[in-house]
This record gives structure tokens, sequence and C-alpha cells, in this order.
């Protein structure tokens, strides 16, 4: 009998293992099926969306999740959603754990990139179906604002309102025009609590308000539990879409809200005001004084955030507010880093176009003074021959006014008002050219090392402005290295397939040629790589460098069509690189230079009629006597309307018209082109400080004309006209 109990009670739990192994079965059939539908369902759906077991692995991702994370397939959610949230874990369990309970949940977040909706469905008994919406590109005062559970508007300048979500709607209970209809207590004072009227009476609110274009505000609502003195809601306040940070009246942080977060990073325990921000121009207590007495209430600073990662520059706006009978601050935040940036390139752009402007006039100025000086120099010393006691001296003046004429020269180069003699060159020629200059320059303890691209383009520049760019390179590199080193100069073909930006500039795409000047110096602090290229800024002791041959290499090379940049790293070294547009090989040469240079002038009287116009009488006296003493028949002009008057006589025949550029009244190749109207076979010389733009491309506005610049010699003037009137 018991056998028999025995055997029909193990049936029966065999045909109970059966049923449920059914069960299981069928339950994974129809989970799996589920699981199946929703995948299909949000194949194509425009936002990322993921499946998860319960531990949080992803069994499966839409088209948009593939397109934007790549395949995570055996990751977990956590993992991928690294580059979205700085700790997504904690919260990713959080909501999970409330999908389970309710069904679903959702949570709007403040990231680096934008604000982002996050939900959560559980699907069946074991999974959960993640949707990441991006709303970034939502405006706050339009449709997007009837996401926001917090009640919103946006108002005019002028008290109308021009939206109101419709969290607002319900609690006032109609749409209004104005905010006389909605608030009580007018004018409103953010971060402080107003009355707003409701069907079921007066309701307290706690206001935020951030300042939108052309006038608009939008104001936020927080509104106090009824019966309960004003206090601040950490939820609200935690999910307010505007930076806002809580104030003690001493400055002390007492609570900052996930969009301030963004802005500030991590922010230490019992940190005050003063801790996170510089730039203010005075102490920053002192201002907070100011806010919590009223004295500075809403009006903006912008300050510097104390971040170590990155510079950041925020808009800073302290409202002052009681709460439960206590006095505080609220600061509104915004990032004015792009707008800081914008401004630190207009006034840069100001400072260079003042510069320019003051190079020009000081090179007019100093051109016509050095020529009169050199030149007379020069007639004192055909007076003087080697042996003489006077000669010395002279030879003296003549350097020094060189030397000025050469400093001038640079801030010209800077301000990219020389002339310059473009000719299509090949960079390995010519620094072959100049290494021998380099090698004497260097020293014995610096090792100069070259090295070319074999198939290196040919460039289109001044090659002696380019050598004189390659050597104050090599020169700064030579004195970053007092104990010796290695320089190595390289050169490379480089393509760029999209725009290169960096350093506020912009290298266009296309073909360029690369020159690197790399030494193993002292390198140049990051706090001072902005401002090299200034002016008589220099990183070296007093005495030790003018602080023109960084700024001079930066306007050579700009006026060519290139860039230069510099990367340093402090006890390593530096490596300054040059982008020049690359050529095509011309198969003919290019026209000879227009800038005078031949042999000296035989000492036999020559015949010629010159015509001399110079509005500068020194400099006029000097070269009228110059041209005279070689043989030369001269008149004189101050002006180019006294030189037209002159060529009136048709009995005057004239050789070479000599004439400054830049006059009073009509300018030089104004005259000339009327000039020559009538005497088309005369040789035209110009002369001039600087060339103004007058001179595109490096040539001259009339054909078969020559540019001497000034400062010129005596023997520099005279061969120029000879050559000029032997062509």
């Amino acid at each position: 009998m018991t056998t028999l109990l025995l055997a029909s009670v193990a049936g029966t739990l065999a045909v109970l293992a059966g049923v449920v192994r059914l069960a299981g079965f069928a339950l994974a059939r129809r989970q799996a099926g589920l699981r199946a539908a929703i995948s299909q369902f949000v194949e194509q759906d425009a936002a990322p969306s993921f499946t998860t077991d319960p531990e949080g692995e992803i069994t499966f991702q839409n088209a948009a999740a593939l397109e934007r994370f790549g395949s995570r397939g055996g990751q977990t959610l956590s993992h991928a959603l690294n580059e979205v949230f700085a700790h997504p874990a904690a919260m990713l369990a959080r909501m999970q754990q409330k999908a389970a309970a309710l069904g679903a949940t959702r949570e709007d977040l403040v990231t680096r990139r934008g604000h982002v909706r996050l939900s959560v469905h559980q699907i069946g008994e074991e999974g959960f179906l993640w949707r990441l919406e991006d709303m970034a590109e939502r405006p706050m005062g339009g449709r997007g604002a009837e996401t926001i559970s917090l009640p919103m508007l946006t108002a005019s300048r002028s008290g109308t309102i021009l939206f109101m979500n419709e969290s607002l709607r319900r609690i006032v209970g109609e749409r209004v025009r104005t905010l006389d209809r909605i608030f009580i207590d007018l004018p409103l004072h953010p971060g402080e609590e107003h009355e707003i009227a409701t069907p079921d009476g007066p309701l307290r609110c706690i206001i935020a308000e951030i300042e939108g274009p052309g006038g608009r505000s939008e104001i936020y609502l927080l509104p106090l539990p009824a019966g309960r003195v004003a206090s601040h809601d950490p939820a609200s306040f935690e999910a307010l879409p505007v930076a806002l940070m809580r104030l003690g009246a001493d400055g002390r942080v007492l609570a900052v809200n996930r969009a301030a977060r963004a802005l500030l990073g991590q922010i230490a325990p019992e940190a005050r005001l003063s801790d996170l921000f510089e730039g203010l121009g005075r102490p920053v207590t002192d201002w907070v004084a100011d806010a919590v007495a009223g004295r500075a209430d809403r009006r903006p600073e912008v300050l510097r955030a104390r971040r170590g990662d990155r510079e950041v520059y925020l808009q800073v706006t302290l409202s002052r507010m009681v709460e439960e009978g206590k006095v505080g601050l609220v600061a509104v935040l915004s990032d004015a880093t792009q707008l800081k940036t914008l401004e630190a390139q207009f006034v840069q752009s100001q400072k260079m176009q003042a510069i320019g402007q003051l190079a020009g006039g000081v090179a007019h100025d100093f051109n016509n003074l050095l020529t009169a000086i050199s030149g007379h120099c020069d007639l004192l010393m055909l007076r003087h021959d080697k042996g003489d006691p006077d000669y010395a001296d002279l030879d003296q003046i003549s350097q020094n006014a060189n030397r000025a004429a050469s400093l001038v020269g640079q801030l010209l180069a800077f301000s990219r008002k020389q002339t310059m003699n473009p000719r299509i060159i090949d960079l390995r020629d010519t620094l072959s050219d100049l290494t021998h200059l380099l090698n004497r320059l260097v020293g014995e303890k610096v090792v100069l090392r070259l090295s070319h691209d074999p198939d290196l383009k040919p460039i289109r520049a001044d090659k002696r402005q380019l050598e004189q760019v390659i050597m104050n390179l090599v020169v700064n590199a030579r004195d970053a290295m007092p104990g010796g080193g290695e320089i190595r100069i390289e050169t490379e073909n480089v393509t760029l397939t999209e725009d290169l930006k960096r350093d506020r500039a912009t290298v266009a795409k296309g073909d360029w040629v690369v020159v690197r000047v790399i030494d193993e110096g002292v390198g140049i602090a990051a706090d001072k790589l902005q401002k090299i290229f200034e002016p008589f800024y220099t990183t070296k002791r007093t005495g030790e460098g003018t602080g023109l041959g960084l700024s001079t290499a930066y306007g050579i090379v700009k006026q060519t069509g290139g860039y230069i940049f510099c990367d340093s790293v402090v006890a390593s070294g530096s490596c300054f690189t040059l982008y020049l547009p690359a050529h095509e090989r011309l198969a003919l040469a290019e026209p000879g230079p227009v800038a005078a240079s031949g042999p000296a002038v035989p000492e036999e009287a020559v015949s010629a009629t010159i015509l001399l116009v110079e509005d500068e009488a020194p400099v006029r006296a000097f070269a009228s006597r110059a041209l005279k003493l070689r043989g030369y028949t001269v008149f004189e002009a101050e002006n180019a309307e006294e030189a037209l008057r002159i060529l009136e006589d048709r009995s005057l025949a004239f050789d070479a018209f000599v004439t400054d550029v830049i006059m009073p009244g009509m300018d030089g190749p104004s005259w000339v082109a009327e000039a020559l109207k009538a005497r088309p076979d005369t040789a035209v010389i110009f002369v001039s400080g600087y060339a103004e733009d007058v001179f595109r491309d490096g040539r001259p506005p009339v054909a078969n004309s020559v540019f001497l610049p000034k400062p010129f010699s005596l023997s520099e003037l005279t061969a120029t006209v000879q050559n000029q009137i032997r062509r």
C-alpha cells in the first residue's frame, strides 16, 4: 500500500514538473516575442534606443544608437553612456528600480552638450527599453517648454507675456497677456518670493529669470506649498534648466544645481564664491557684500572660473533674497566663453591695426629723415678719404643710420606694409645657400641639421625676406640653448583635405609647404605663447633682444600668404611651424626684380635730364646734389602739381622721372601716369619709405618703372637712375 502511494505522489510531481517546464518555455517564447516586437518597433526611431536585461547588459540597439555609440553588444548601458553623463551607473540603477515598480519613468537631464531626456519602460518581467532623446535644439521659450513640469513664461521688456507653458496655464487657470495679470507684487526680483494670482487665491513662488535676445526674458516659478514659510525646494532647484547657485551672506556656497555644476565642474565643500572666480578687478568679497546690501543687485559681471581643465568665462548676476528670515544671494550663471574669445580677438585686431598705422607713419617720417642723414653723410664721405681722421666718424654715422633703417624695416614687416619682391623659389636651394651663414650664427656649441622632402614643391615668396625669417627663428633657437644643443630645420609637402583651425587662425585646405624650426631649448611658458608675435615683446632678459625678431617673421609670413604657429614645452624646447602656399613649377623664369640692384655707377660724367619730385626738402636737396655730381641736369619740384607745370614746357626733354610715391595732393603714380601720356618713353623711378598698397604683388603701377625704397644711399640712387635710362 505504501509503495503504491509513493508511486502515485512521484507521478504527480513528474506531471507538475512537466507542466512547469512547459509554462517556462511558453513564458520564454512570449518574452522573446515581446522583445522582438519591441525591437522591430523602435528600429527606425530617430532617437537612440537600447534594450537591456536586469543586470543592465545591452541586448539590442536600434540604428540611431549604432550610429551614435557604435556597436555595444555585450556591454552594459552604463559603459555606453559614459560619454554622455559623468557617472551614469547610479542614475540608471535608480531609474530601472523606479520603472520596475511603476512600469516606466523618465528624467530631463543637463549635459555638457545640452539638454537630454532619458526614459525607460519595463518589457515583460525581465527586460527594459531605454530611449535617449536630445533636447539641445528645443527653444525653451517655445514648444519645448511645454514638456517642462516647472511653470514658466516668456515676457517682453514691456511686460507683455509672449508664451506660457501648460504647467503655468494650469496654475493660473487661463492664458493671460501681461505680467500684472499674474503677479500681484511687481516688479519682479529674481531669487525672491512673489505672489501670483490663481483661481484658488494667491500662491507664493520663488522667481528665477534669465535674459534672452531682443529684451525678452524667461521667467521660471518655483511654487511654495500653501501654509508654509518660503524655503528652498531642492528638487525643483536641481532640475531648473538655468545655472543657479545659492549663497550665504558671507559668500559661502550653499547649493549648486545641475546646470551650474556642468559649467563649474567639481566644487569643494564649504567653498566661497571667491574660491570659484577671479578677474573682477576688486575683491569678490566686496562685490558679495554690495549685493547683500542691495548696492550691486542684478548687475552682471564677466568672471573667469577657476577650472584647471579648461578656460571658462561666465557672466554672473547676483540677486538678493530673503529666505526664512535670512538674507542670502542667488547667483545666475551663463557661459560667456565665446563672447570673451570674440572680445579678445577684437581687441587684438584693434591693437594690430594701431601698430600697423603707427609703423606706416613712423616709416614714412623716419625713412625720410634717415635718407637725408645717410645721404648727406655719403656726400661728406666723398670729400674725405679713408685716411682722414673724420672718415671714421662719418662711417659710424652711416652704419648707425643703416641700423635705424633696419629697425624701421622690421616694423614695416610686422605691419605688412613693406614692398615684397615675390618669386618662385625652391626652399631647398634657398636653405642650402643660407647654411653657411646659419652655421656661423649658431656657433660651435649648436649643431644645425637640415632635412628636406625630396619632392618639395616650390613656393612664391621674397627670397631675401624669407631668409630673414629663417635667420630670426634660428637665432632665437640658439639663444634658447645657452649650453648648446641641436637645431633642426625640416621641410615637407602637406595636403590639407579640410580647413585646419588653430590659434584663432584657419589654414585653408589645399597644398602647402611646411617648414619647421625645432630646438631643444628652455621653451616658452603657455601664458606667454599668445604674445610672442607682438612687437617689442620678448622672453629674453633686458638688453638681450629687441622683441622684433618674431614680429618681423610673423609679418613676412602673413604677407607671403602663409601662417606661422608655435608649439613649446618648458624645459623641452620649441617648434615653429610655417605653412607657405605651394606653387607649381614654371617653365619660364619670371621677370627680374623691380628694386634696383646693379653695379656701381662709373665715375665718368653722363648726360641726361632728370625731373626730381620730392616733398621733403632735405631728401630733395641730397638727391639733387647726388645726381648733379654724376653729371645729370636736374629739375626739382616739391609736389606733383609743380612737376606737371614744368612738363607743360614742351621744349624741355626729360630722360627720367624720380618721384616720391606718397605726397600731399596728387601722389606719385597718379602724376606719372598723366605725364607719360605725352612723354611715353621717359624712364620712371619711384622712391618711398613704404609702398602703402600702391604696389600690388611687388610690381609698380607703371610699366617699365622701378621702385627704390628709402633710405637709399648716393650710389644706390645714381645706379638705379643710370640703369633705367640705359634700358
